[in-house]
């Protein structure tokens, strides 16, 4: 009698659980309908930890050297180009953090440490070098109508005598897209300033998440038929986006990047939790999961776990992304 009790205790805990977690789901729809032009962006400040700490200092104070620029932008453009890498080689010569070629920091590297050399690999001279060689470029196309930001990246993309000639960005689908995508990935590196907009495909990813419960971790594991339908945690967290159109990077800090960031007391069900051993490093992140509201997630946790709910306000508590499909778009396929 005890057992069934306590069974039937549990069963209208977990049912209520569910309820509770529904009635969130289905306000994420009810708040995606009634907010208009909430997203809040232009900010200059970096978003907590976006940037590795022994780089954000360069990025925040070179990121302002000229109106055409933000730290938010440059940072944009170093992680599309290698991922803060400062050993990153292309298989077409380009170089470092910033990925210059040869030719191009011949010409536009400078000192930007103040030793006496001009070092590529150096991030103290290549990320000055990056937003110095922006704002020589924004100050070509100055003239040129329209907005100053986007056509400094369309001269970086196609060369600053097709924006004059055409007026603007050109009609070129790559550098069109290569225009989008920076100023998309820029918004997930800048600090919001007003309330960001929820995602409308929450409630499904959600709603996924919820039916792989119980199921149990696998390292490396994304769902497949040969994996027993088995996920580690952003594993889960694309598969679920995916279900509702959106596709996400494999690993969790990639998928920091896909929107910006609410604070902890704007956390809206669907919005992808971080959690990490360096608080100050977003490519340190080292698990995720999906919120459901009231301080809970689900996530798949660990080997000999299974999919769960958990409580968030744990000590390695990152930060949080509202998924967006521009800003998943935006995401290099490889970083």
């Amino acid at each position: 009698m005890t057992v069934r009790k306590a069974w039937i205790v549990a069963s209208v805990a977990i049912s209520s659980a569910l309820a509770f977690v529904m009635l969130l789901v289905v306000g994420v729809y009810i708040v995606a309908g009634n907010l208009v032009n909430g997203v809040g962006g232009g900010a200059k400040a970096l978003a907590k930890g976006a940037v590795p700490a022994a780089y954000a200092d360069l990025v925040r104070k070179w990121g302002n050297l000229c109106p055409a620029i933000s730290p938010a932008l440059l940072a944009a453009q170093l992680y599309q180009e290698s991922g803060f890498n400062p050993r990153a080689q292309s298989q077409a010569a380009a170089q470092g953090i910033a990925q210059f070629i040869p030719g191009t920091w011949a010409s536009h590297g400078i000192d930007g440490d103040g030793d006496g050399d001009r070092d590529v690999w150096d991030p103290k001279d290549a990320i000055p070098s990056a937003a110095s060689y922006d704002c020589e470029l924004a100050s070509y196309v100055k003239k040129v109508g329209g907005n100053l930001t986007e056509n400094m990246l369309a001269a970086y993309n196609a060369g600053a005598y097709a924006v004059i000639k055409y007026g603007g960005v050109p009609p070129y689908t790559e550098t069109r897209n290569y225009v989008k995508r920076i100023t998309t990935l820029s918004e997930s590196f800048a600090a919001p300033v007003g309330r960001v907009d929820p995602s409308e495909q929450a409630a499904g990813a959600i709603e996924y998440a919820q039916k792989k419960l119980g199921t149990p971790y696998l390292w490396g594991g994304t769902g497949t038929a040969e994996q027993g339908g088995r996920f580690d945690c952003s594993g889960l967290t694309q598969a679920a986006y995916e279900t509702v159109g959106i596709k996400l990077p494999r690993v969790a800090n990639d998928q920091y990047n896909a929107g910006p960031h609410p604070a902890r007391d704007e956390l809206l069900p669907g919005d992808l939790v971080f959690f990490s051993d360096d608080l100050t490093n977003s490519r340190a992140i080292r698990h995720v999961g999906i919120y459901v509201g009231g301080g809970y997630m689900i996530d798949a946790p660990r080997t000999g776990a299974v999919i769960r709910f958990d409580p968030i306000d744990t000590p390695d508590y990152f930060g949080a992304t509202r998924v967006t499909e521009d800003g998943a778009k935006a995401l290099p396929t490889r970083v």
